[in-house]
């Protein structure tokens, strides 16, 4: 799998594995032989089993989140810790985990108040991983389209080790971004209507937080018939094809003209956004959990915004605590009471995720999932 080396100049133990790296904007993915430093203090060396191919990782290979190429890309990621540095106590080797990118630090103002789900000191490795001697930069601090990874100990989340790496590793972004807009973010519980807009992997997920969270009604809203068939398999009951009719004017009609209690905008664009923020009940709540790009803007009539009342509300990270949330997922999924295998659409090696990238643009898979 890899081979390990002691560098000269810095004397640090380094191993040697296959990783997809991101050159420059918009350049295929290529494999290639990166170096991974043993652990530092707080640091954890992770034996990738396997990652979700997310359209984060598309958006780092066209350049749309920052210039700081090489990118180590891939972030939806399960796999064993098999060293640990300095100082860490919560994990280690052996301990199947779920990588996340919130490690949070416990002292800024939001972990001070109780809230940790927002934290605004995130941990990542200090050390870098590198090609050539040069840095990479990890997608969301992770990089596990690799054989191994460097992370802080503390972006390491232990489940139960009976999970299979290839479900259990969504629950690192999108899946968990989805079902946390539901359930944490949004508020889902028992007897709510619920819409979603855009159904692929976030919106998928947010349809089967609604599901677990007893919504009564869960209304799926795409422009694809593939996506919304894929929709119905995580609980949405009703369906609306966006190219075919009026999203807000078919939400109305399925609650009785009035509205959602609930409505998640997975897709990010302002079209759609007030679709969702239209599509709601008076007093109903918006989640925008879809990540617009940096040139869009927003244009609301103010009275609407004050007449309809209720809360609009963005969702980062579904506003998890990885610590809480993905155990008891993980449990829930075990139980069978959350379908996350449902979203594996394949399972590839590491050097088809430039091909994966291709399928998930034309929309023809929820999820390819890297397996070592």
């Amino acid at each position: 799998m890899g081979s390990s080396r002691q560098t000269h100049s810095q004397e640090v133990l380094v191993t040697d594995v296959r990783a997809v790296v991101a050159t420059g904007r918009g350049r295929p993915v290529e494999v290639v032989t990166i170096d991974v430093p043993d652990p530092g203090p707080g640091e954890a060396v992770v034996r990738v089993q396997a990652c979700g191919v997310c359209h984060t990782d598309l958006h780092y290979r066209e350049g749309g989140i920052s210039d700081d190429f090489p990118f180590l890309l891939g972030h939806e990621a399960a796999g064993v810790v098999e060293a640990v540095g300095e100082g860490v106590a919560d994990v280690r080797p052996g301990d199947f985990v779920v990588l996340n990118w919130r490690a949070v630090c416990g002292v800024c103002r939001a972990c001070k108040r109780g809230r940790p789900q927002y934290c605004f000191s995130t941990h990542n490795a200090t050390r870098p991983m590198t090609l050539d001697g040069t840095p990479l930069s990890p997608a969301l601090g992770i990089g596990a389209f690799a054989e191994k990874t460097l992370v802080h100990a503390g972006q390491c989340t232990k489940v139960d080790p009976s999970a299979r790496p290839a479900v259990a590793g969504l629950l690192g972004c999108g899946v968990m971004a989805g079902i946390g807009a539901a359930v944490n973010t949004g508020g889902a519980g028992p007897g709510d209507t619920v819409a979603v807009i855009g159904c692929g992997g976030v919106g998928d997920g947010a349809i089967a937080g609604a599901d677990l969270a007893g919504a009564r009604r869960i209304i799926a809203v795409d422009t694809d018939a593939k996506k919304l068939d894929w929709a119905r398999q995580f609980g949405a009951t009703h369906v609306v094809n966006a190219a075919e009719t009026d999203p807000v004017a078919a939400i109305r009609e399925l609650t009785g003209g009035f509205g959602a209690d609930l409505v998640i905008d997975a897709v990010g664009r302002p079209e759609t956004f007030k679709q969702a923020f239209y599509a709601r009940d008076l007093a109903g709540t918006v989640v925008l959990v879809g990540v617009p790009t940096p040139e869009m803007t927003l244009e609301l009539p103010l009275l609407d915004v004050f007449g309809r009342g209720g809360a609009v509300k963005s969702s980062w990270y579904g506003d998890c605590l990885p610590e809480r949330d993905f155990p008891m997922l993980v449990e829930l999924h075990q139980q069978g009471r959350l379908p996350l295998e449902k979203f594996v659409s394949e399972e590839i090696a590491l050097d088809e995720v430039e091909q994966a990238f291709a399928r998930m643009e034309r929309g023809e898979v929820l999820r390819s999932v890297v397996v070592f």
